[in-house]
């Protein structure tokens, strides 16, 4: 399978934002404008997080997907305030390509079998943002603010049985610092499931990714502020992977 790159727009408020470790968040930009700019630089696909709206307890903005939507032609992944199967509904059908469910699905598991049942498998993104502690990897969340007891490996495992099309693995440790993927963890997870494991949090140089996709079956790479500051141009990144003999 080919490697994906993929920004991330991470929002709140109506903007793109991007923080260090899920806080310190500082404003990035229209994300209607970086996503039409990043579909032109080549980014295979887009994901689309509302990042305060399981916290704030609200949906997810609809108005936002359905204008990002009719802008670009890549595929558009949004997750953030999905707690049912209808609402899954509602936002593929804003213009969604996939949902992605993060805390809703650690709260009821259920649901993802309830979505990949009703929408399809292959729409269906598993979120887990991930943290290191002195009792390993454990699943964190409502933006980082709540830990589980849930070790990231078995929930990844159990998240396939249920039904997840693919699992995006932040690591909340690696987020924003720049200092490159999580590799432990995201090989773990990788080598354990058989389903497409996005990588999240900590890219921070084009070597970065050539660590992840050397080093790790992780099928993409998504990175936020290197790509929103202008740090990393997605059409050099590829180049460069291509390069180094990366299939992109």
């Amino acid at each position: 399978m080919k490697k994906r790159i993929i920004p991330c727009l991470d929002i709140r408020e109506g903007r793109t934002v991007k923080g260090v470790n899920f806080v310190d968040i500082k404003d990035a930009g229209d994300p209607i404008e970086l996503a039409k700019i990043y579909e032109s630089e080549g980014a295979d696909e887009l994901v689309l997080l509302d990042i305060t709206a399981t916290v704030e307890n609200r949906k997810t903005m609809i108005k936002l997907v359905e204008d990002i939507s009719k802008k670009i032609n890549i595929p558009l992944t949004v997750g953030g305030g999905i707690s049912t199967a209808e609402d899954a509904k509602r936002v593929l059908k804003a213009g969604a390509s996939k949902v992605s469910i993060n805390s809703a699905a650690v709260s009821n598991p259920n649901l993802i079998s309830e979505i990949s049942n009703m929408c399809g498998k292959e729409k269906l993104v598993i979120a887990i943002d991930t943290k290191q502690t002195d009792d390993g990897w454990i699943v964190v969340t409502h933006g980082g603010n709540s830990a589980t007891n849930l070790n990231a490996l078995d929930w990844a495992k159990k998240c396939e049985e249920l039904g997840a099309g693919e699992i995006l693995l932040t690591s909340m440790t690696n987020d924003g610092v720049k200092n490159g993927f999580a590799l432990e963890i995201t090989s773990q997870i990788s080598n354990a499931v058989n389903i497409p494991v996005i990588a999240s949090g900590g890219a921070g140089t084009k070597q970065h990714f050539i660590d992840l996709f050397t080093q790790t079956k992780a099928n993409a790479g998504l990175a936020a502020s290197v790509f929103h500051f202008g740090e990393i141009l997605i059409s050099d990144l590829k180049e460069y992977l291509r390069t180094n003999k990366v299939d992109i």
